[in-house]
């Protein structure tokens, strides 16, 4: 790996604080995602299964994890099992974790061959009552094919039917929520890069550049840096685009006079960061873009106020709303009308802000988080707030990654990245 990994003794505290959350006599497995292939002998570059890095730290393919804080014997409290390295793989793949590199990186001491699993599993569902099985329950999914993880749940309940089974997610869906400082400066480091990144295409763009030589000069920045990469899929939005949410064609030429909206983070160590900027192809903002801009900066700061501990996520949308809906109106994009006539279910701000303000952020881009929970101190969420004018051809989003605090403000990990709209016309300008 390029990036360094966390401390051995993260991966045993993450254990330890979700094996106390399990009932007695449970074994919890988690599984390491697939390789998917893709047509005759490809596949897609391998992505670990993210409970597994949280966990374990474990990047490799073919890796099952078991914890069972009631087993008889000590050593099979924590068991890794990995895929057995051999001369032909390391020649052709590159050496895998030999037993000694996964006990200094995890903290494991029981380590076997994957092959041994049933043989382990066995031994181990005699002295247990439940399973705890790991489905993904997060509220964005929408997983079409059946993973390593569907398959082995298949397996357990055909061959112990009467063993009773439970939900690891809910309880990873809380533990993950909350980041340690170790998590945070992973995220920090992300969030440099991507810093780094900004930077130099604020040189770059002109009218006339592609939109995808923006993308190349991102990912050249990123990686020099110790990058995995893109944390997902960029989005590189000249013109008209920018009012396209998930936009990622990244196939236009930027014109004079356009804005281009930039929905880009680097990921350090499998940690995300996810930063949104608008700025002009020309180098200056318009008037009226500079107005548009200016109440989507409004926003995202005054919403980044609200992340505080004890605040529901249903009323912080909410509250974020109303500072939207005072800002549309300063614009003349709604009137009094507009706002007297909404419903509950259709707001009069939707028109032109038809996403949500925050998610939380780690691991994944959209991390793990239990909505219905009461926000806390050391969660790191997105502000992005955004303002889309189809009619007038451009859009803006402007985000941030902050940290929440015990008391306060939250501290915005991303406040280096120049935001301002003056900053980035004198920048683009130099």
């Amino acid at each position: 790996m390029r990036y360094e990994p966390l401390s051995s003794d993260i991966y045993q505290k993450n254990r330890q604080s979700f094996m106390a959350a399990l009932n007695p006599k449970s074994l919890a497995v988690f599984n390491s995602n697939d390789t998917y292939p893709i047509s005759a002998d490809s596949t897609l570059p391998f992505a670990q299964h993210t409970d597994m890095l949280y966990l374990t730290g474990v990047d490799q393919e073919e890796t099952i994890l078991i914890l069972f804080p009631d087993a008889a014997d000590p050593k099979h409290r924590e068991v890794l099992f990995l895929r057995e390295t051999n001369p032909h793989i390391a020649v052709w793949e590159g050496a895998k974790l030999t037993r000694k590199a996964a006990r200094d990186l995890t903290g494991i001491e029981t380590i076997y061959w994957v092959q041994d699993f049933e043989k382990v599993f066995f031994e181990l569902a005699a002295q247990c009552d439940t399973f705890y099985f790991n489905k993904n329950e997060h509220y964005r999914a929408a997983v079409e094919t059946q993973t390593r993880e569907d398959r082995f749940i298949e397996w357990a309940q055909k061959n112990y039917p009467t063993h009773q089974s439970a939900r690891s997610n809910p309880i990873l869906q809380k533990l993950r929520s909350l980041k340690s400082a170790a998590e945070i400066e992973q995220i920090r480091k992300a969030c440099e890069i991507t810093h780094q990144g900004f930077r130099r295409i604020l040189s770059f763009v002109k009218p006339g550049v592609w939109e995808y030589e923006i993308e190349a000069e991102f990912i050249h920045e990123f990686l020099r840096h110790r990058s995995d990469g893109f944390a997902y899929e960029p989005i590189i939005a000249s013109g008209a685009n920018s009012n396209v949410l998930h936009y990622t064609e990244n196939k236009n030429q930027c014109q004079a006079g356009d804005l281009l909206l930039l929905d880009v983070g680097a990921s350090y160590g499998r940690y995300s960061s996810d930063m949104t900027r608008t700025i002009p192809v020309s180098g200056q903002f318009t008037p009226r873009q500079k107005a548009v801009y200016n109440a989507v900066l409004r926003v995202k700061n005054e919403a980044t106020k609200l992340l505080r501990p004890g605040v529901l996520w249903k009323q912080y949308h909410f509250e974020v709303g109303k500072i939207m809906t005072s800002e549309l109106l300063g614009l003349g994009l709604l009137d009094k009308a507009d706002v007297q006539n909404e419903t509950t279910a259709k707001p009069a701000y939707k028109k032109y802000f038809m996403h949500g303000t925050s998610h939380h952020l780690g691991l994944d881009t959209h991390d793990y988080g239990l909505l219905h929970l009461p926000m806390e101190p050391n969660m790191v969420f997105t502000v992005e707030p955004g303002i889309y004018l189809p009619d007038e051809g451009f859009g803006i989003r402007l985000e941030d990654d902050v940290v929440v605090q015990a008391s306060g403000e939250p501290i915005n990990i991303m406040a280096q990245i120049p935001l301002e709209a003056d900053e980035i016309e004198d920048l683009m300008n130099a």
